[in-house]
């Protein structure tokens, strides 16, 4: 832990972040073109539309050097240092959830400040690949847990508890790698803008210019069906309102 001085003088204490450490390795990013058409129908009862699922195609191989990313979204209490350094606003929400309604900049600011209390460390939001990857693993798994969705392993709208709830709450729900809520609680940004994958069908938007920010958001939050659950499920801010939408984010950092 380390001190910092609020605006008041006040001692702040900032833990060290409880980094996962994902190796090297492959990652089988997206959906099949010839699937997507099948998983649109699996899912056909949330309403959304196939053209939303070939953002996600084609399936590539790609590998992946190694990286850290936080086992945890970052909490209302580990906000609020940065905030009262900062002058920002602190949620009215339990120090133990994540923290929601932050935009990108912010994000991104939060992982400068901390970096730096961390003795330089690079600090920042993950790359929408490497989010990827400390989902899915090694395999091609639909969700962090495998093949299957299984209600109670995310806190989604099917558990109607309709906001936020403690960080890790569901350990069964891990990914392979051991990371937490990488599926509902809150939804995340990634350091990624918005675009289509190299080979993805022709009628795959090249922008999306109704996002409130061109950034891609990876995970679903509270109020978000099992779609966004899943791991090749790639979306992005569509409102204004970033908190009742649930954005927000987890850490990531090189490899040690």
């Amino acid at each position: 832990m380390r001190a910092i001085r609020s605006s008041r003088g006040a001692a702040l204490r900032v833990e060290q972040v409880d980094w996962v450490e994902v190796p090297a390795g492959l990652l089988r990013r997206g959906t099949p073109v010839d699937e997507v058409a099948q998983v649109a129908h699996r899912y056909g009862d949330t309403g959304v539309p196939v053209e939303w699922y070939r953002k996600e195609a084609p399936r590539t191989e790609i590998h992946l050097p190694a990286f850290r990313i936080a086992r945890t979204q970052v909490t209302v209490g580990q906000w609020t240092l940065f905030a009262a350094a900062t002058g920002r606003q602190v949620p009215q929400a339990p120090a133990d959830h994540p923290v929601i309604g932050v935009t990108w900049d912010a994000a991104t600011a939060y992982c400068r400040w901390l970096g730096k209390l961390l003795g330089g460390l690079e600090v920042r939001l993950p790359t929408e690949d490497e989010w990827e990857r400390a989902a899915r693993g090694d395999d091609g798994r639909e969700f962090p847990w495998g093949a299957q969705y299984r209600t109670g392993l995310a806190n989604l709208v099917d558990l109607g508890i309709g906001t936020t709830v403690q960080v890790g709450s569901f350990p069964e729900g891990a990914s392979p790698f051991g990371v937490l809520d990488m599926a509902g609680n809150a939804d995340e940004w990634t350091s990624t803008l918005y675009a289509p994958y190299p080979g993805a069908p022709g009628e795959v938007p090249s922008v999306e210019d109704w996002a409130f920010d061109p950034h891609v958001t990876r995970g679903g939050a509270f109020r978000h069906d099992r779609d966004l659950a899943r791991c090749a499920r790639r979306h992005g801010a569509y409102e204004r309102d970033l908190a009742a939408i649930g954005v927000g984010f987890r850490l990531a950092a090189p490899a040690e």
